[in-house]
């Protein structure tokens, strides 16, 4: 497989403008029209229409360039490479783990695939809710429309790993609604490691589209780099201040990158984005900044079949059901997606509960293990209000993400409705993820077994790889960081474009609505500057 081609090769044999900043061995400055800081879903995009526009565009990236030719579907490389704080990423109360891409493409190199318009139900929301009366199925459409395109966003058509037939066989059996994902994949070889990073460039993600689509348009990429603060001038941001990061992508190696730009695009993500408004004192008079920031908090349960599931073979994420997701009223009982993931030595090792020999037996069983997950949809509630982005005394971010009487409540009935769709699908036996969960021969010592557990914060593991929020749109400056187009309320030349600026979570997988929100917004961009 390390013999494929590998597009970036190519791309900088032929003269690409990409800077490691480790490699300095002098301050940098630079100017553009365009600084962009982050290269994930939100930043990838932007940087291709603003690029091709003829703009002068840097993009900024913490993380390195890995690609094609280094991807060895390997655990203990891709996750120190290509991962926040090595796939370890937590919570202030280290309850939740966060799984958030951290190299060229962002989370989009590392993600499973999956791809999801905003649902309709979401966008009414923050209609209502936030005053965003622009946000509609209509007037968003020609932008998912276009993004699909460019990405190859379509069904799968490829019959489901047995981790996923679970899954539809679960569903199937009790009368739930299911149906099959979309994937952003051209010419996918079907292996099943899309989270280390793809090693036959079929996963579209920004790191094999946008990025060198970029590149070749003339934009210029700047990696280990991290961006500290904007450099700020009344009303107005001049650029961006960084430093430049050691090999090992961490340290600082005492170098600085200062870029002077036109206009500032924010699209570090959901942490790192309010992260550098709060380092650069940022003007927030509402305090609305690092607030309400979601998570789709995710609960496991883990199921024993007969047969052979080894869920670390085929496409991760194939199918889902949205049964349990409109449960009433979206400002309800919250609701969730059900979905799988797939089945990996180490992150699985990490995630089961229990030790020594019980935590051994059941990795030697991993082949027959099958892994559901429930997606809850945080922030519609009025007691699901979010976590907040604060900073350490070291300036990194960090987020408060407490977990409520509300989100405990659905986090239990999830564990019921999985453990029931495991059970109806062949299980043998039932794992709930949950330190004091042990094995249930049926479904109803299950439930009874469930029904008990403590619903609490290191007991009931909980994950999650989807954030959002923290900078987020509203109709008035009162109620948000930035306005519908991502503009800045207070800073003129300042425009966030990530998934920072949703007013709650979207209630499945963002990268879509990420990709589509961020050609809306760099067009918008686009013709300010024009």
């Amino acid at each position: 497989m390390s013999k494929l081609p590998d597009p970036w090769q190519a791309g900088l044999a032929a003269g690409w403008q990409v800077t490691d900043a480790s490699r300095l061995a002098q301050d940098l400055q630079l100017e553009c029209d365009v600084a962009i800081v982050g290269t994930g879903a939100g930043g990838g995009m932007a940087a291709e229409l603003l690029a091709q526009a003829g703009l002068r565009v840097v993009m900024l990236e913490e993380g390195a360039l890995h690609s094609s030719g280094s991807f060895r579907l390997n655990e203990a490389e891709a996750y120190p490479q290509l991962y926040q704080e090595s796939a370890n990423r937590q919570t202030a109360d280290k309850g939740i783990t966060i799984l958030q891409g951290r190299t060229v493409g962002g989370s989009t190199t590392v993600n499973w695939t999956s791809s999801f318009r905003t649902p309709a139900g979401t966008l009414g929301w923050w209609r209502r809710a936030h005053g965003l009366q622009n946000m509609s199925e209509e007037s968003m459409q020609p932008w998912f429309e276009r993004a699909e395109a460019r990405l190859g966003i379509a069904p799968w058509e490829t019959d489901p790993n047995a981790n996923n037939a679970v899954l539809a066989r679960g569903c199937e059996a009790l009368g739930l609604s299911h149906g099959r994902m979309r994937r952003n994949v051209r010419g996918c070889w079907n292996l099943g490691y899309c989270g280390t990073g793809c090693a036959t460039n079929a996963k579209q993600s920004m790191l094999v589209t946008t990025i060198p689509a970029a590149l070749q348009a003339g934009a210029r990429l700047l990696t280990r780099v991290r961006v500290q603060r904007l450099l700020l001038a009344g009303d107005r941001v001049k650029g961006v201040l960084a430093e430049a990061l050691q090999a090992d992508g961490v340290r600082a190696s005492g170098r600085r990158v200062t870029v002077k730009a036109r206009q500032v695009v924010l699209s570090a993500g959901a942490i790192g984005t309010p992260a550098i408004l709060l380092r650069s004192r940022a003007p927030d008079p509402y305090r609305q900044l690092g607030k309400r920031t979601f998570l789709h908090p995710v609960v496991l349960s883990g199921a024993l079949f007969p047969q052979r599931i080894e869920g670390y073979y085929g496409a991760p994420q194939s199918v889902y059901s949205d049964h349990f997701m409109h449960v009433g009223a979206i400002d309800g009982p919250l609701g969730y997606k059900l979905e799988v993931p797939p089945i990996h030595p180490l992150i699985m090792a990490a995630t089961l509960p229990g030790n020594g020999a019980v935590h051994q037996r059941l990795m030697r069983q991993m082949p027959h293990l099958n892994v559901t997950l429930a997606l809850l949809r945080d922030g519609f509630h009025p007691e699901s209000v979010g976590g907040q982005v604060r900073l350490r005394d070291d300036g990194s971010p960090l987020l408060d993400y407490p977990l409520g009487a509300v989100e405990w409540e659905a986090a239990r009935r999830a564990l019921l409705s999985m453990a029931e769709l495991q059970f109806a699908a062949g299980a043998r036996a039932v794992l709930p993820v949950h330190e004091d969960a042990g094995l249930a021969r049926s479904w109803r010592e299950a439930r009874q077994m469930i029904a008990a557990l403590p619903m609490q914060i290191m007991r009931t593991r909980v994950v999650s790889a989807h954030v959002m929020g923290g900078a987020a749109m509203a109709a008035d400056e009162r109620r948000g960081v930035v306005d519908g187009d991502g503009r800045h309320w207070q800073l003129r030349n300042l425009t966030v474009i990530d998934g920072s600026l949703f007013p709650t979570s979207i209630g499945a997988n963002p990268q879509l609505s990420v990709y589509g929100f961020a050609l809306r917004q760099a067009e918008a961009l686009r013709q300010r500057m024009a």
